[in-house]
C-alpha cells in the first residue's frame, strides 16, 4: 500500500517491510529511513510503479550498505582490520580474528598478543567509522607493541583522528554514567621503563589485554 499525501491511497505491489509514501511536494528529491524494523521510503507522487520499484530497491540497499558500515559483521571487521594494518602499521599487525563481545562494559575493545585476537565490545556498533577505526587501530598497535610505552603512541601518530575519537569515546562514558578517569592506565610511559616490562610479562603469559576506558587523555587500549 503506499499512502500519498493528502489523504488518496493506491494499491501498488507491496514490498516486504517497505511502506513507500508518495507526496505531491516532491518533484525530483526520493528520501529513506528505518522506523523501527520497517523501511519508509519518500517520493514524487509522479513517480511509475517502475520508477517506484527502482528508487525502493534504490534506497534500501543503501540503507542496508550504512547499516553494514555501522554495525560490520565479523568478517568485515577482520577484513577492516587488515586494511587498517595495511595502511597505517605498514602490514606489521596480523589479525586472525576479531570479535564483537557484549561483556566489555568498560572497555572499548582489548586484544590477546599470543593468538592474534580482538575483541570490540557492542558498546561501538552505531559509532562513526572513523571511531570504530580508531579502537581498531589501537587494538592492532598492541599487537606489535603491548604496552602504552611512547613506542605504541607512535604508531598511532599517522592516524589524523586518534585525539577526536578519544575525545568521543570519552563523551559515551560520560553519557552512560562512566568515569573515565577510573584506573588510568595508559599514559604514555617511557620506553622500557618498569611499568611496562611488568605489563609486557603479564601479556606474554597470555593475559588479555585490558583495552580501553576512554577519557580526555586516555584510548581504547
Amino acid at each position: 500500500m503506499v499512502t500519498v499525501a493528502g489523504g488518496t491511497r493506491a494499491a501498488v505491489e507491496p514490498v516486504a517491510g517497505v511502506d513507500v509514501r508518495r507526496s505531491r511536494r516532491r518533484s525530483r528529491t526520493v528520501s529513506a529511513y528505518r522506523d523501527g524494523d520497517r523501511t519508509v521510503v519518500l517520493i514524487p507522487a509522479r513517480f511509475s510503479r517502475a520508477e517506484e520499484r527502482e528508487w525502493v530497491e534504490r534506497m534500501v540497499s543503501r540503507l542496508d550498505a550504512a547499516d553494514r558500515r555501522r554495525n560490520p559483521g565479523e568478517e568485515d571487521l577482520l577484513e577492516r582490520a587488515q586494511e587498517l594494518s595495511r595502511r597505517h602499521l605498514e602490514a606489521l599487525a596480523r589479525p586472525a580474528s576479531v570479535t564483537w563481545v557484549d561483556n566489555q562494559q568498560h572497555r572499548w575493545g582489548s586484544c590477546t598478543p599470543a593468538d592474534a585476537s580482538i575483541r570490540l565490545s557492542t558498546r561501538l556498533q552505531g559509532v562513526p567509522g572513523w571511531v570504530l577505526d580508531y579502537v581498531l587501530l589501537h587494538e592492532l598497535a598492541h599487537l606489535i607493541v603491548p604496552t602504552h610505552s611512547r613506542a605504541f603512541w607512535r604508531l598511532l601518530e599517522e592516524y589524523p583522528r586518534t585525539e577526536r575519537a578519544r575525545g568521543f569515546l570519552a563523551g559515551l562514558d560520560h553519557a552512560a554514567g562512566l568515569d573515565p578517569d577510573a584506573e588510568a592506565d595508559d599514559a604514555p610511559a617511557a620506553d622500557g621503563a618498569p611499568g611496562d616490562a611488568a605489563a609486557a610479562g603479564g601479556l606474554g603469559e597470555g593475559a588479555d589485554h585490558p583495552a580501553g576506558r576512554a577519557g580526555p587523555a586516555r584510548s581504547t587500549g
